[in-house]
This record gives C-alpha cells, structure tokens and sequence, in this order.
C-alpha cells in the first residue's frame, strides 16, 4: 500500500462532498508535496492563500460556522505553530464559549517535513504532535504512521461532528 496514494484517495474522498473546501498555501500551484494529493479536487473547491497561518485558521473556523467542512492545509507543522492562537483560544474552546451553540468541524492537515534527500532545516521538519495534543481539549489529533489508517481517518473525520488535525510524515510519500 502507498502511503501518498492513500492520502491522494482520502482527499479525492473528501472533495466529493459538497460540504467540503480546501484551503491553504500552494493548494491552487504547486510547491509542497501536499499539493499532489489534490490531484482530484476541483479547482472550485480550493483557496489559495497567501503566507497568513492566523489568518487562516480564523477563515477556517469561520467557513466551519457557516456550514463547510474546511480542510485547511499547513505544509508543515512548523507552520501550524503560527495558527495556535485560533487552534487553542477559537476553534478548541468554541463549544464552551457558546454554550454548544457552534460546533465547528475544521480539518486540519499538516506534515512532518523530511530530512532526506535535503534536510530542510530545523524550521521545516519539527514534529510537535505530542505538545499539540496538550494543547487541545476537544480537538483529535491523530497522527498517520501507516498508509492502511490513512482513508479510514479521513473517512471517520468527514462523518463524525468534531474537528480533527490531521499529521502525515512527509518521509513515507515516496
């Protein structure tokens, strides 16, 4: 089994929902690994954004709130450290804030960056699942390690009612 073949399956699966939107950097142009899972997205479906983690996220929890099912791609988790504001403060405590009045389902995807054959640096290859998951009380985090748990995740996310961060290892693509 493939692992970026399973994820390529798993975001074709959930870019058949009409619920679904992807958004991030390089999810219109290439320039991540990531973006070659999308292969069968439509076009429609994607919102490129500029460099603005925060940002995005907010958009996320936003376009959660109206209905969509955002899966908003950070090419790597180092990126996502600029998002935590949101993630923690907004998207984890929502349910709480509002009396669970709003139960947004945000799809979170980010990646360990590789070392191999270039090691980006210590900026581009940071895994913080483990700080994450204690950072976050009502939001799963799960980290795929094996290809065979990649469409069953993304499966049990689009049908379940909770946000979820998502964490693939950019060393099993190819």
């Amino acid at each position: 089994m493939n692992y970026k073949k399973e994820v390529t399956k798993a975001m074709t699966m959930l870019g058949e929902d009409s619920r679904t939107i992807f958004l991030g950097q390089c999810v219109r142009y290439p320039g991540h690994a990531l973006f070659g899972t999308l292969v069968n997205v439509p076009m429609e479906k994607r919102i490129e954004l500029p460099i603005m983690e925060d940002a995005q996220m907010g958009m996320s929890i936003g376009l959660a709130l109206e209905g969509y099912i955002p899966i908003t791609i950070f090419p790597r988790m180092d990126f996502l450290l600029l998002a935590v504001n949101q993630l923690v403060n907004h998207l984890d405590k929502i349910k709480e804030m509002s009396e669970g009045q709003y139960r947004p389902k945000v799809i979170v995807r980010t990646m360990v960056g590789s070392k191999v054959p270039m090691n980006p640096g210590p900026q581009h290859s940071g895994d913080y699942t483990e700080a994450i998951r204690r950072l976050v009380a009502n939001i799963e985090v799960h980290k795929l390690e094996k290809a065979r748990d990649i469409l069953p995740t993304y499966r049990r996310i689009l049908e379940g009612d909770k946000s979820m961060i998502v964490i693939e290892m950019a060393d099993l693509y190819d």
